[in-house]
């Protein structure tokens, strides 16, 4: 199985605008969403699915484990909760949110309980989010690097792990990127500005073009309809080798998140 390049993302949404974007992301042509137990909207989610008529089948939808929800005793009823919250009977990945050491509940304990969950059909695939690669070697040697279907990370034009992205590609670990716009930082680069004119596209989309075109999956998210489909249109913008090169120069280890006892030593 294999992770969509391109889905919508939910984080910071919440209420009737995370329903309306979900709803605008699905009419436009979107078919992977990215919500999380910490988003506290995974019941706007479902139902925004549920209004949208999109076939269950056809969409690949992916939540995220909480830290107090890490134990083998508490992750997966945790995860049923998600589901009814959903309205689904299962959901396409589930990540660990955080490695958050220190929290009392080993790698090896929270990716047993993951395998777990997938075993009872509550996922149909697992994964991490956030993991730098000392915790990614603690989970790959619990469930084996196989099994863990992608490392969904911060990465930017302005955050592009280096070292994290060659361990990760080295392991055949699939790479998810968040917050690809950098808050929208990256929108204001004079050279991503000039990459978008040279291309008749938007600062947007050649910040999503970089990244997919280093192999990574996206998920942005946006509550103004005309942007979502706008971003969706990154699929179709090719880079020169030039571009790249440009981009690859803005790299300034610029992390947005790194919260305190929730986030490992970065690489």
């Amino acid at each position: 199985m294999s992770i969509p390049s391109f889905g919508v993302g939910t984080f910071r949404l919440q209420g009737q605008v995370v329903v309306d974007s979900v709803r605008n992301a699905l009419d436009v042509g979107y078919r992977a969403v990215d919500t999380a137990q910490i988003y506290e909207n995974e019941a706007e989610v479902g139902q925004a699915i549920e209004a949208s008529g999109v076939a269950r089948g056809d969409l690949f939808l992916t939540t995220k484990i909480w830290v107090p929800n890490y134990s083998r005793a508490k992750l997966v009823p945790s995860l049923k909760e998600s589901l009814a919250k959903l309205r689904t009977d299962y959901v396409d990945l589930t990540l660990i949110h955080w490695p958050a050491p220190g929290n009392g509940v080993s790698v090896a304990e929270f990716m047993a309980a993951l395998a777990d969950a997938r075993e009872q059909g509550l996922t149909r695939q697992i994964g991490i989010s956030n993991f730098p690669i000392a915790e990614t070697r603690e989970a790959i040697a619990a469930v084996g690097k196989d099994a863990i279907a992608t490392n969904q990370i911060e990465l930017s034009p302005y955050l592009q792990s280096p070292t994290l992205m060659s361990f990760l590609q080295e392991q055949g670990i699939h790479i998810t990127s968040y917050m690809t716009l950098a808050y929208g930082k990256v929108l204001k680069d004079p050279v991503i500005g000039q990459i978008a004119q040279r291309h008749n596209a938007t600062p947007a989309q050649v910040a999503l073009a970089w990244a997919l075109q280093r192999g990574f999956a996206v998920i942005p998210s946006s509550t103004k309809r005309d942007n979502l489909a706008s971003n969706l249109l990154a699929r179709d913008l090719r880079l020169t080798e030039d571009d790249m090169a440009q981009i690859a120069a803005l790299d300034r280890n610029g992390r947005e998140v790194s919260p305190d006892g929730l986030a490992a030593a970065w690489d």
